[in-house]
């Protein structure tokens, strides 16, 4: 018979699956997941078929909730550069508030076990933010490169600007303004 599942414990695997994936990478194992999760490896696949599904659940989760932060509160009414300075400043002040998450996603990003499905709804879920980068983009140098490849170029930026915000905190809204005026020149 099979086991009740609880939202909690699922929760709680997917917790601990991100500090666990940040602090260790891909190699993580399960039992190491199940025991930070304080569950046992048999209930951790309850929730999850098998290392497989935890790490595309779990991408799919950050890739949504990395699109949510980013768009909440943007102001609908204002210019183009102020909505994408919007979304940026979010996305900041997310990846500091839960460098964890953000380290998770980074390995996630490169996993093979992250199927091209998942990418493509962690893609729909970042369809807001791509349309505000493809209308950033549209009178600049970029406007004609692929979508993808310009996503790519601010990823980089992003990281870079949130590297230097967590490092030295004390001058973090200065790195993210910094990290935001080249992305803007380079889509201008």
């Amino acid at each position: 018979m099979a086991r009740p599942r609880s939202d909690e414990k699922r929760s709680e695997i997917i917790s601990a699956a991100i500090r666990v994936i940040a602090a260790q990478g891909l190699g993580a194992a399960t039992a190491t997941i199940a025991k930070e999760a304080g569950v046992s490896n048999g209930s951790l696949f309850t929730y999850f078929e098998n290392k497989a599904e935890l790490m595309n659940q779990l991408y799919i989760e950050l890739k949504t909730e990395m699109a949510v932060v980013g768009l909440e509160g943007l102001p609908r009414d204002s210019d183009i550069r102020s909505q994408f300075l919007h979304t940026w400043r979010n996305w900041a002040r997310w990846a500091t508030a839960c460098p964890e998450k953000r380290r998770a996603l980074a390995h996630l990003g490169v996993a093979d076990d992250v199927t091209p499905e998942s990418r493509k709804i962690g893609q729909q879920a970042m369809l807001g933010v791509a349309t505000l980068l493809d209308r950033s983009r549209k009178n600049g140098a970029l406007r004609n490169a692929p979508l993808g490849f310009v996503a790519a170029l601010m990823s980089a930026l992003a990281d870079t600007t949130m590297d230097y915000m967590i490092a030295d905190p004390a001058n973090a809204e200065t790195h993210c303004i910094t990290g935001f005026d080249g992305l803007w020149r380079m889509l201008n």
